[in-house]
C-alpha cells in the first residue's frame, strides 16, 4: 500500500473515531442520530441532532438504585418501584401497599409485623392504611443466610406513625424481584422515659417496648442514655433523629456502613455486620476528634441537627477522587416545600463531611435556641452543603421552539446515585414534581461530573445517553438560558435568565463577567466576580427536542450555575419567531379576557392595540354582549419590537354573547354513555389515563336506572367543550368503593397546566374537594371525606370567580377568586381519570352539566333520591 493510500484511509479512520462520543446513543430514545453542520464550527459536522424522544416515566417517591445485570431498579417509599434498561425510559413492576400478594413482601402485613409492633400499620398517622418508607436496596455478597448459603438483596425500609415515631427494619431475598423476607427491626425513635401514646394509636411508646431493652439484656449497651430524654420524659428531638431513611455502603477497605436519619436531631451513621446486617452499635457515648456526638445506641453525627431540614442520607465512596459523598435533601417534600439536594464530602466514611466552602455537615450551635421540634419554616441552615438543584424552570417564552412553559422542576429531591463502574460515569437518581403539575412525581435521573477540584455538579437536562466529550470553542460562542440556583432554601422557582458568551471570553446580558474553556471539556466562568468551575456537554433539551451546547459548573461557596444554548438567530429572525408563535386560542369563540403576552424570548417587547376598546381592551378584557344581542367582533394588533426593528401581527377576535342558562348535558348511564339532551356527542372508554386506549365500563343498578360501574382501571372521555364559561354547574352521583389520593371523578382542563378535579380524596387533609390548577393553587375541600360503598350527591357552581360545593345538597364549601379554567370551547372533559392519576374505582350516575350557576332549592331538588 502506497504512504498516501494509507494516509488518507487513516484519515477516514480517524474522521470516524473521533465522531464516535458525539452520538447520543439512547436506547428507547432517539432513533436517529443526523449531523447538522456547525457555521461558527472549525470542524464542521460536529454538531448533531436526533429524533424527538418520547420518554416513558414512572412515579417512583425517594427512589434507591441498583443495577441488576442489564436492569436498573429503583425502589421507594409507599412500596413503590420502576426497572429501566437505559436510565431513560422506566416502567412501574409492584402493586403498592397491596396485601395479601404484595409484590415485594407477599403478605405485607404478616411478613413486616415485627417493624409495625412500633410504627406503620393502622396506627396514627397511617391509620386505615400502612406507611412503609424510603427503602435502601443493595446486594450483599457477605450475607449469610440460615441455610448457609450467602450473598443476598437487602432491603432496609422504614416504617413511621407520626414525624418521629419511626423504625428501621431489613428483610432478604436471593431475587431481585423478592419476595423479600424479614429479618429484624434494628433502630427505632420517638420512644419516653415513660408510657405514653399518640392520637389514634395502641403503640406504649415506652422505651422498653424498642430493641433497646433486648440490647441492654445482651449487654450490647450498658443503659440508657438520659439525653434521649426531655425533662418532661420525653423523645430528645432536638439531639436524636427519626429513624427513617436509611443507606448503606461499602467503603474503599470494605467495611459495610448504614447512614440513616431525618430532620431535628440530624443524620447519623454506623457499622455494619456485613454477615448479619445487624448494625454494630457503639455501646458508649463518646466524641470523635472534631467533636462531634457519638452516641451509645445511634452512633455518630455526621450532619444537621437542631431542629432543622435534613434528610434522605445517601452516601458512598468514589474510587477516581478518593472522596466519600454525602448527599443529603433539605426542605419539605410537597410541590410547595422547597425540597433540594445538597453535597459535603469525607476522607473517611463516618465523617467529618464538609462543603466547598469548608463548612461542617453538623449544623454549628450558633443554630441551636434549645427548643425541641422541627423548625419548618426556619432556613438559618441554607447556607451550608453545596446545593446541587433546586425548584427552576428553563422558561419558554414566546418564540422560542417547542410547546409549553419550558422544562423545569419543583421539589427535586431525596436521591441515591449510580457509578457505572466499567466508564465511571455517575448519575443522580432522584424524584421531582414539576411545576403547575401539583403533587404528581416521577423519577429523574441527570448525569453528574466531577469538577476540577472534585465537586460532582449536576448536567441541566436528563439523561439521553451523552458522553462527555471534547468540545469546539467556536461551539460555545453564543446566547445561552441561565440557571443560577443560588443557596435559597424557598418555594419560589428560579427561572432563566439570558447571558452571552462573547468571541473575547467576556460575559454578557443579565449577568457579567468571563469565561474560558480549558483542557477538551472544562467550563471556567466568572460571574460577577465568582469562580465556577464545571463543564461542557451537549444535551437533548426536551423542550425544544433538539440537541444544545450545556454548561453546569459550581462555585467555592457551593453554589450551582447551569447554561443551555439557544439557536444562533438574527433579530429580524428572532422578531419573526414571535410573531409566528404568538397564539390567542379560540379567537372566534371568545368568553373571557386573554391573556396577552408583553415579551417574547431575548427581550422581545410586544405591545398590543384594540380596533374596540369596548370589546377587547389593549390588556385582553373582554365584554361579553348580554343575552340575546349579537356577538362582538374587534381587531387586536400585536407590534413586536426588538433592537429598533418592528414587526406587526393582527387577530380578529369574536366575543360571544351571553346564553340562557340551563341544563346543556345529560349523561344518565342507563346502558349507554350518550347526551340525553343532545347537544353533545357520546362518551367513549379510554384506559387508565384520559389518552389510553383499552379500558371498558359496565352498567349495574343505580339510583336512577342504570349507573356506570369504573373497574379502576378505565375511565370515561366525554366531549370536548361541554363548558366554555366562567358560570357553570355540575351536578353528579357518586359512590366510591375505594379512595385513593388525587384520584379524579370529573376533570376539565384546557390544558396541562389550566384544569379542575373533582376528587374524592384530596391533598388537603384527604378530604373530598375541587382541586384545581392554574396561574395559582386552587383548594374548596368539603370539610370531610365522602364515605365508601354509599351514594353521595355533589354539585360545584362557579360564577365568574365564587365557586361552591354542594353534598347532599347541603353547601359544603364557598369561595371566591376561583380561576378561569374553560377559556374556550376546546376543553378536554373525562370522568374516573385524567393525565396523571390512579383512576376511580366505583359507581356514577346522573351526570348533569349546566350552564349558569344552579340555585339552592333547584340543588335540593338534585339531590333527592326519587
Amino acid at each position: 500500500m502506497s504512504f498516501k493510500l494509507f494516509r488518507k484511509w487513516f484519515l477516514v479512520i480517524l474522521v470516524f473515531v473521533v465522531m464516535i462520543p458525539l452520538t447520543v446513543q439512547a436506547k428507547g430514545g432517539p432513533d436517529k442520530v443526523y449531523n447538522v453542520s456547525s457555521e461558527n464550527s472549525n470542524r464542521p459536522d460536529q454538531d448533531y441532532q436526533v429524533d424527538p424522544i418520547q420518554f416513558e416515566n414512572a412515579s417512583v417517591h425517594d427512589p434507591s438504585i441498583i443495577k441488576v445485570e442489564d436492569t436498573f431498579y429503583v425502589i421507594g417509599s409507599h412500596i413503590d418501584g420502576a426497572k429501566s434498561d437505559d436510565l431513560i425510559n422506566w416502567t412501574n413492576y409492584t402493586n403498592g401497599y397491596t396485601t395479601p400478594g404484595n409484590t415485594i413482601y407477599g403478605d405485607l402485613s404478616k411478613n413486616l409485623a415485627g417493624s409495625f409492633e412500633w410504627a406503620g400499620e393502622n396506627d396514627a398517622d397511617s391509620r386505615n392504611g400502612f406507611a412503609v418508607w424510603a427503602p435502601e436496596i443493595i446486594w450483599n455478597e457477605h450475607y449469610e443466610h440460615e441455610d448457609g448459603t450467602t450473598g443476598a438483596y437487602m432491603m432496609y425500609y422504614s416504617a413511621s406513625s407520626t414525624y418521629i415515631r419511626s423504625a428501621i427494619g431489613y428483610a432478604v431475598s436471593k431475587d431481585i424481584e423478592g419476595p423479600f423476607e424479614y429479618v429484624d427491626t434494628i433502630m427505632y425513635s420517638g420512644f419516653f422515659n415513660r408510657d405514653a401514646y399518640d392520637n389514634n394509636s395502641r403503640v406504649n411508646k415506652h422505651w422498653k417496648n424498642t430493641n433497646i431493652a433486648d440490647l441492654i439484656e445482651e449487654g450490647v449497651i450498658e443503659d440508657v442514655n438520659p439525653e434521649w430524654f426531655t425533662s418532661n420524659g420525653g423523645y430528645n428531638y432536638r439531639l436524636y433523629t427519626n429513624s427513617i431513611d436509611a443507606n448503606l455502603f461499602f467503603d474503599e477497605e470494605g467495611k459495610l456502613w448504614m447512614t440513616y436519619g431525618s430532620w431535628a436531631g440530624g443524620i447519623y451513621i454506623l457499622e455494619v455486620d456485613p454477615a448479619t446486617g445487624q448494625p454494630m452499635y457503639p455501646g458508649e457515648d463518646g466524641v470523635t476528634e472534631d467533636g462531634r456526638m457519638i452516641d451509645r445506641y445511634f452512633g455518630t453525627k455526621i450532619a444537621g441537627g437542631y431542629g432543622y431540614s435534613v434528610e434522605g442520607p445517601y452516601a458512598l465512596y468514589d474510587q477516581e477522587t478518593d472522596y466519600y459523598y454525602l448527599y443529603v435533601t433539605y426542605g419539605g417534600l410537597s410541590a410547595s416545600g422547597g425540597y433540594q439536594m445538597r453535597v459535603y464530602r469525607s476522607e473517611n466514611p463516618d465523617g467529618p463531611y464538609v462543603d466547598a466552602s469548608g463548612a461542617t455537615a453538623v449544623f454549628p450551635d450558633s443554630l441551636d435556641d434549645g427548643t425541641v421540634r422541627n423548625k419548618v419554616n426556619n432556613y438559618a441552615h441554607a447556607e451550608y452543603g453545596n446545593k446541587l438543584m433546586g425548584n427552576f424552570l428553563f422558561e419558554r417564552k414566546v418564540g422560542d421552539p417547542g410547546t409549553g412553559d419550558g422544562y423545569g422542576y419543583l421539589s427535586p429531591g431525596h436521591n441515591s446515585v449510580y457509578t457505572d463502574p466499567d466508564t465511571g460515569e455517575r448519575f443522580l437518581v432522584f424524584h421531582t414534581r414539576f411545576p403547575e403539575r401539583g403533587e404528581m412525581h416521577e423519577v429523574r435521573v441527570h448525569q453528574m461530573f466531577m469538577n476540577k477540584d472534585g465537586w460532582p455538579v449536576v448536567a441541566p437536562y436528563r439523561y439521553t445517553g451523552e458522553k462527555l466529550a471534547k468540545v469546539n470553542r467556536q461551539d460555545l460562542i453564543g446566547e445561552y438560558s441561565f440557571i443560577n440556583h443560588g443557596k435559597d432554601v424557598t418555594s419560589s422557582i428560579e427561572k432563566s435568565v439570558y447571558l452571552s458568551l462573547n468571541k473575547d471570553n467576556t460575559i454578557s446580558g443579565d449577568v457579567s463577567g468571563t469565561w474560558k474553556k480549558t483542557s477538551h471539556n472544562q467550563a471556567e466562568l466568572v460571574i460577577n466576580g465568582e469562580i465556577f468551575e464545571g463543564v461542557f456537554v451537549r444535551q437533548y433539551d426536551p423542550t425544544s427536542e433538539l440537541v444544545v451546547m450545556t454548561f453546569t459548573a459550581m462555585s467555592s461557596d457551593g453554589i450551582m450555575v447551569w447554561g443551555s444554548k439557544l439557536q444562533d438567530r438574527t433579530d429580524e429572525e428572532i422578531i419573526a419567531d414571535v410573531a409566528n408563535d404568538l397564539n390567542l386560542g379560540d379567537v372566534e369563540n371568545v368568553i373571557s379576557n386573554l391573556t396577552l403576552p408583553t415579551e417574547g424570548t431575548r427581550y422581545t417587547e410586544i405591545m398590543w392595540e384594540s380596533s374596540d376598546p369596548s370589546v377587547v381592551t389593549n390588556t385582553g378584557v373582554v365584554t361579553r354582549p348580554a343575552v340575546g344581542e349579537e356577538n362582538a367582533v374587534a381587531t387586536l394588533t400585536a407590534t413586536i419590537t426588538k433592537s429598533g426593528k418592528t414587526a406587526t401581527q393582527s387577530y380578529e377576535i369574536t366575543v360571544l354573547a351571553y346564553s340562557e342558562a340551563g341544563l346543556v348535558a345529560h349523561y344518565s348511564f342507563n346502558d349507554h354513555l350518550k347526551d340525553e339532551i343532545g347537544n353533545f356527542g357520546d362518551g367513549v372508554f379510554t384506559g387508565d389515563r384520559i389518552n389510553n386506549t383499552g379500558g371498558t365500563i359496565n352498567y349495574v343498578e343505580g339510583l336512577f336506572g342504570n349507573a356506570a360501574k369504573f373497574d379502576g382501571n378505565s375511565g370515561v372521555k366525554l366531549p370536548n367543550g361541554l363548558i366554555s364559561s366562567n358560570t357553570y354547574s355540575v351536578s353528579l352521583w357518586l359512590k366510591p368503593e375505594q379512595l385513593t389520593n388525587f384520584t379524579t371523578t370529573f376533570f376539565g382542563a384546557r390544558d396541562g397546566n389550566n384544569w379542575m378535579s373533582l376528587v374524592p380524596q384530596g391533598p388537603v387533609g384527604n378530604q373530598t374537594m375541587v382541586w384545581s390548577g392554574s396561574s395559582r393553587w386552587y383548594d374548596a375541600p368539603i370539610g370531610s371525606t365522602v364515605p365508601t360503598n354509599e351514594w353521595s350527591h355533589l354539585v360545584i357552581t362557579v360564577d365568574e370567580g365564587t365557586i361552591k360545593v354542594y353534598v347532599n345538597g347541603v353547601e359544603r364549601f364557598s369561595g371566591n377568586n376561583y380561576p378561569n379554567i374553560f377559556t374556550n370551547t376546546q376543553s378536554q372533559f373525562s370522568l374516573g381519570v385524567n393525565w396523571w392519576d390512579t383512576p376511580y374505582k366505583g359507581l356514577m350516575d346522573e351526570l348533569r352539566i349546566y350552564e349558569g350557576a344552579l340555585t339552592p332549592n333547584y340543588i335540593l331538588d338534585l339531590a333527592k333520591r326519587d
